[in-house]
């Protein structure tokens, strides 16, 4: 087993609901199985889905066993997870075409050579009617309106279907049937991974260890990563359009991509918050996150291409052929960029500058800007935009 600090196997997680089990199983030395189930609702995943996927990623690197369980059973159940209403299951032939794709996606991440793909209709395809009940009554309708859509629902008089008490049952199932140590999924599904663990319990398992991640905001920076709300950044979106769903992301939101989807080591992103504390262009970070993203899903070199037609769009699209230019003195403190703005005529006064940053107005070269507190340092250059019409060059001098 290879060496590799539990920090950086969990780096971005929510919640280790047991992490001395965790420690424990993995001073053990032996290859964990860690099962991650996702449910083939669509026929592509996106960044957000990655997150989970990510880490898994860290596990294989580890020396463990990555087990990508593909739920072609649950979907035709539906996942009530978050809904305010009975979801509609999906068909047969739906279902066996997304997860089709998704075994193809999946190994731009994982090694394939230490992922178990498996269908949890492996086994609940040979249960019996008899065998579902039996399962069925492993768990009460009390412990099941704990959950808060559950009780939600009850409570506001909208329907349940029986049928929804069957999905977290079926899913806690499949770590019985897999013998998982850790199984990982989102906040939302920590109750479905709880009844996991009691399955596994009364089957005379070890109890698995379970890690919930965070649910990724979208490019709106507000609400979850997701198809319906048009936020999503899709792992088959053309390279161009990846980079540039990329630049349009936060600065704030910029760490928080980097954190949850890098491969680079945290000692890494912590050398990189630095150097943008310390004056270096949040645009310019922000590139290295699309080229490594861009990267992976594309192959080596179509980053920079992307790049490079981000750029060239930017310069020969956006912008005015002629911008006024204007270099100031940096000072020894740097330039604060409200400053910078109202120094180079695109607002009229700091607050206006506070104002249009925060309205999302305000981009450096094409990406936009959200920090107020962002400072310039000497030897910076770049183009300042406010709106879709105000631009300057501006230089600062040591």
């Amino acid at each position: 087993m290879k060496a590799t600090k539990v920090e950086e196997l969990i780096r971005g997680a929510a919640e280790i609901i047991q992490p001395d089990e965790l420690r424990q199983r993995l001073d053990e030395g032996r290859a964990l199985r860690v099962k991650v189930g996702f449910d083939p609702t669509a026929p592509d995943l996106h960044l957000g889905h990655t997150v989970i996927i990510n880490a898994m990623r860290r596990f294989q690197a580890a020396g463990h066993v990555a087990i990508f369980l593909i739920g072609d059973f649950t979907g035709m159940i539906g996942d009530p997870t978050g809904k305010n209403v009975t979801r509609k299951p999906l068909s047969e032939d739906d279902i066996r075409a997304n997860a089709r794709t998704y075994a193809e996606q999946v190994f731009k991440i994982l090694d394939r050579s230490a992922t178990e793909v498996r269908f949890n209709s492996e086994w609940f395809g040979e249960m019996s009617s008899a065998d579902m009940i039996r399962l069925a009554s492993k768990y009460t309708v009390a412990r099941m309106l704990e959950r808060d859509d559950f009780e939600n629902r009850y409570k506001g008089g909208q329907p349940i279907a029986v049928h929804e008490f069957l999905y977290p049952l079926v899913q806690g199932y499949d770590s019985v049937a897999l013998k998982s140590d850790i199984e990982m999924g989102g906040t939302d599904q920590k109750f479905n991974l709880l009844v996991g663990r009691q399955l596994q319990s009364q089957e005379h398992q070890k109890p698995q260890v379970i890690i919930t991640w965070p649910l990724l905001e979208g490019t709106d920076g507000i609400q979850k990563m997701s198809k319906s709300l048009d936020n999503y950044i899709g792992i088959t979106d053309p390279p161009d359009e990846m980079f540039g769903k990329l630049m349009s992301i936060s600065d704030e939101l910029m760490w928080r991509y980097f954190e949850l989807l890098s491969f680079r080591p945290s000692v890494e992103l912590a050398a990189l918050k630095t150097a943008v504390n310390e004056g270096r262009n949040p645009r310019d970070v922000k590139f290295e996150l699309g080229l490594e993203l861009v990267d992976r899903f594309h192959g080596s070199g179509a980053g920079e291409q992307a790049r490079e037609t981000f750029i060239a769009r930017f310069r020969q699209g956006e912008m005015p052929e002629d911008i006024p230019e204007k270099t100031l003195p940096a000072g020894d403190q740097g330039l604060g960029i409200a400053a910078a703005l109202t120094a180079c005529g695109l607002t009229s006064s700091n607050s206006e500058a506070f104002r249009m940053i925060k309205q999302g107005a305000v981009k450096i070269d094409g990406a936009r800007i959200d920090d107020r507190a962002l400072t310039l340092q000497a030897g910076f250059e770049g183009v300042l935009q406010v709106g879709k019409r105000k631009f300057a060059r501006l230089k600062l001098a040591h």
